[in-house]
């Protein structure tokens, strides 16, 4: 599927766990296919992928699902996890994402996380806050979630029909934020 030596048995297994370098990891995202607009309806779970970013891990910290894209390019960006279990879209335009770049530290904090759980019934989603749009990046074709309230971009790379890597662009973060997309079985 993809031609260049980057792509190695075990290289994102190794991304997860060990991280890599950011200019690694862009090469990478970019030597990837597009995705494939027609097979992204569903629900996409959701993990960081390591490079260094203030923001690693930090969504996983807080029960970030994934994705939920709808069947008319529609999307649910922020899906979370309850600890009861429950799975809740919010709204991307409540989450305090230029904060968290400032203060990272404060964000990854007990302190953080018990905040968020205790005001996400305030945060939730009264519908789809994102669309799928085709996209162009470093002068390749793809698409991207597009987020209608936040200025974010996900744009979305192809590794086969049950994973996607997307990079995170954000109006003033210094540097793209990476994560994977497992295509939810259930």
């Amino acid at each position: 599927m993809v031609a260049s030596g980057r792509f190695g048995p075990g290289w994102l297994a190794h991304w997860q766990s060990q991280g890599i370098s950011p200019r690694e990891a862009l090469d990478r995202f970019v030597d990837l296919p597009g995705a494939d607009p027609a097979g992204l309806t569903g629900v996409w779970l959701g993990r960081t992928l390591p490079t260094g970013h203030p923001l690693d891990g930090l969504l996983d910290g807080l029960g970030w699902h994934g994705k939920e894209i709808l069947a008319d390019g529609r999307v649910h960006p922020l899906l979370f996890r309850h600890p009861s279990g429950q799975v809740e879209a919010l709204e991307p335009a409540w989450m305090p994402a230029g904060l968290a770049l400032r203060w990272p530290a404060l964000a990854h904090s007990p302190v953080a996380r018990m905040a968020f759980r205790a005001l996400s019934p305030l945060l939730r989603a009264r519908g789809p806050a994102a669309r799928v749009e085709p996209r162009e990046f470093q002068g390749r074709d793809g698409v991207a979630v597009v987020y209608l309230r936040q200025p974010i971009v996900d744009h979305l790379r192809q590794i086969d029909a049950a994973r996607l890597i997307g990079l995170m662009e954000r109006r003033g973060m210094a540097r793209p934020f990476f994560f994977l997309l497992s295509r939810d079985a259930r």
